[in-house]
């Protein structure tokens, strides 16, 4: 449960203003069929936070517990500086412009848009601290459904309520805390 809950909620708080959430709201403006599309969302996250999940404990069973744990301990609080850098929607990273349905549309775009993005290498650092590695993906996944379909429904009202500096500032505190927990190996033993 442990697993699922942190993972749920890093994912979520990293994901508030990051630039697969702006593409959620270029994609509802766009098309305005809120279903094909946080189901795509849902389809994407699955399969790039599973391949992230696996990576992370592939790199983890690699390394052994001691190199990981600075491994793990720097990436958090290096995640923790990239929360305070705000994302903003690339050219290159917006909605495809051949002609598919608009789940697929919606797959293929959030699939891209999240490689190399927070979420993913969070989840990635995720995977290799936490077991099991299915309560990393379905709570990553979940964190992104958190963030992302209320933005698909309500849009640009939404995003203006919610006050993404602090948002960020607060996820930027949580990874901080996170590495410098994980680096003096507190909490979490790291055994394969």
């Amino acid at each position: 449960m442990e697993a699922f809950l942190i993972s749920t909620g890093i994912v979520a708080l990293a994901e508030m203003g990051d630039k697969t959430q702006l593409l959620a709201l270029v994609l509802a403006a766009r098309f305005k069929r809120p279903w094909p599309i946080v189901w795509g969302i849902l389809a994407a996250t699955l399969l790039n936070h599973a391949l992230a999940g696996m990576a992370g404990a592939w790199i983890m069973a690699a390394v052994g517990p001691d190199v990981m744990r600075w491994v793990l301990g720097i990436s958090f609080i290096a995640m923790a500086l990239w929360m305070l850098i705000p994302d903003k929607l690339d050219d290159d990273t917006a909605v495809p412009k051949r002609q598919m349905g608009v789940f697929f549309v919606t797959t293929w775009a959030f699939f891209l848009a999240e490689m190399g993005d927070k979420t993913q290498i969070a989840t990635v650092a995720l995977g290799a601290q936490y077991e099991p590695l299915y309560a990393v993906v379905i709570g990553t996944t979940f964190g992104m459904m958190l963030a992302n379909a209320p933005v698909v429904f309500f849009g640009d009202a939404l995003t203006r309520r919610v006050p993404i500096k602090l948002v960020h500032s607060i996820a930027a505190l949580i990874f901080a805390v996170l590495g410098v927990l994980t680096l003096l190996g507190v909490g979490k033993s790291f055994m394969p």
